[in-house]
């Protein structure tokens, strides 16, 4: 099969394009024929030895896909060869075949198309755990998103909405945040020129906003903090920025607002349950339209370098999604 190798660890630049021996899948797994995979900022991590969870040199990076069951692995029961199925197999999905854990793969409707698929369960579904679970969003709150034109920034302005939330999306520029605007967002802050702290506190006629979603970290996690309004939460999802920001906790006292740390792939390893039962919810809006995934741009296979070093330089804007040949030619 075709695979994306990382040989040594390195920037996207450093990633080939290879023969790779078609792998078998092992007790438990599923063997799925990847149509579409996801990119995301934690590829970029992995690749260059920085993320939480390290693999074993050579691997295939990518972490999301979508695809159709090839095979199934020893005591793998409910699905059958040809399902459509999304899933997160962790590391594998930037090749033509990649064995996923059953426990981790969701099928996927006829309705939905592969990439749209793709683009779903790591940056959706962080985002939903992240406002259902680990805030509580409530309708009528409100919500500020945070690198709100990037995949993770759009799932949260969507899902806000979705939620019943007031959405206020910060972005660095005014096309980003027209598209924030196309997809839901009810107020925006430039903050490459706008003094974000005093935008929110117009905005919200000095209250404060009841929800942070903060991919980003870096220079604006402390104004964004000063902006919480009385038991608020803060979600720490990310660090795009590339910066972790040391927060002044005592906001937490005067304010009662709590910083609240967002891990989704350990809580899909310590909840199975709950992180079925999430991915169902999610699943059924985006059936219905509720939510849906915002593809911006789609590269082969062999340019998955060039689209992570979009996200790398944070140039992306909503998801970007690398297509095997059989994804290409038609879902």
């Amino acid at each position: 099969m075709k695979a994306i190798v990382c040989n040594r660890y390195g920037p996207p630049e450093s990633l080939t394009l290879e023969d790779w021996p078609d792998p078998e899948p092992g007790a438990g797994e599923v063997m799925v024929a990847v149509h579409a995979a996801a990119a995301n900022y934690p590829d970029n991590l992995i690749i260059q030895g920085r993320y939480q969870f390290s693999r074993d040199l050579p691997f295939v990076p990518g972490g999301e896909l979508a695809g159709t069951v090839h095979a199934l692995g020893p005591g793998v029961e409910g699905f059958t060869v040809g399902d459509r199925v999304i899933g997160i197999p962790g590391w594998g999905a930037f090749a033509e075949l990649a064995p996923v854990p059953a426990a981790k793969l969701v099928r996927l409707p006829d309705s939905v198309p592969m990439d749209t698929g793709a683009g779903l369960v790591i940056t959706y579904g962080t985002t939903h755990y992240a406002l259902r679970e680990r805030a509580a969003l409530q309708t009528g709150e409100t919500l500020l998103v945070l690198g709100a034109a990037g995949g993770a920034g759009l799932s949260a302005v969507e899902l806000g909405r979705a939620m019943g939330a007031r959405v206020i999306a910060a972005a660095s520029s005014d096309e980003k945040l027209a598209l924030c605007r196309e997809h839901g967002a009810q107020d925006t802050v430039n903050y490459s020129h706008e003094d974000l702290r005093e935008a929110i506190r117009a905005l919200t006629d000095g209250r404060g906003v009841d929800v942070v979603y903060d991919p980003v970290g870096g220079d604006y996690a402390e104004p964004a903090l000063r902006s919480m309004a009385w038991r608020g939460r803060y979600l720490v999802i990310g660090f795009t920025a590339g910066e972790i920001p040391r927060l002044p906790v005592n906001l937490t006292l005067l304010k009662g607002c709590a910083i609240v740390g967002v891990f989704y792939a350990a809580f899909q390893d310590r909840e199975p349950e709950r992180f079925v039962a999430l991915m169902d919810e999610l699943m059924g809006w985006l059936v219905e339209g509720r939510v849906r995934p915002v593809i911006t741009e789609r590269y082969p296979l062999e340019q998955t370098a060039r689209a992570l070093r979009e996200i790398a330089e944070r140039r992306a804007r909503g998801k970007i999604v690398i297509q095997t040949e059989r994804g290409r030619s038609g879902d």
